[in-house]
């Protein structure tokens, strides 16, 4: 018998845990806790950034395509030489009528790019910089127009708020 209750009692030793060997598994835990969190985050936030910047360089393109087609298509830029306000394009479309192009509120709370009266950038992308630049023709050549842009996302903080820019030089086919 005393055999048994020498074995039971080796047995009784091993069966708990001490609370030091508990705090070890404890902080173990909370370290990958907090390594698993950071990286979820991180994950999080680069893919907001991804996503802000998709939709800038889609509204980018768009507003750079519907200038681009626009000017290409006119018949004339009137104050070509004389414009000195590089915020506003005045043209003559392809069917006669006076517009333009215009950067508003560039140093406002609410920058943006319209095309005549209306609105051609979103409310959710902010227009940082704007120029429209013209060189009158020569009897050789057209009417050249330059255009730059530069665009953010409107909702964007910190790190996603990367400004992508555009530009580009327009030739008047019906000069």
């Amino acid at each position: 018998m005393m055999k048994v209750k020498n074995q039971k009692s080796k047995i009784k030793n091993w069966e708990g845990m001490s609370l030091l060997e508990i705090l070890i598994v404890v902080t173990l835990f909370a370290f990958l806790g907090l390594i698993v969190t950071g990286s979820i985050i991180l994950s999080l936030q680069g893919s907001k950034k991804s996503e802000a910047q998709t939709k800038v360089s889609e509204n980018l393109g768009y507003t750079m395509s519907i200038i681009e087609r626009q000017i290409r298509n006119a018949n004339s830029v009137p104050d070509c030489a004389t414009n000195t306000d590089n915020h506003i394009l005045n043209y003559t479309d392809q069917n006669g009528d006076a517009t333009s192009f215009s950067c508003i509120n560039m140093s406002g709370a609410d920058p943006y790019v319209a095309s005549g009266s209306g609105r051609l950038t979103p409310d959710d992308v902010l227009v940082t910089a704007c120029n429209f630049t013209c060189a009158p023709g020569t009897a050789a050549n057209p009417p050249t127009v330059s255009v730059f842009l530069e665009m953010q996302s409107a909702a964007g903080t910190g790190s996603q708020t990367t400004a992508i820019s555009s530009s580009t030089q327009i030739q008047l086919r019906s000069y």
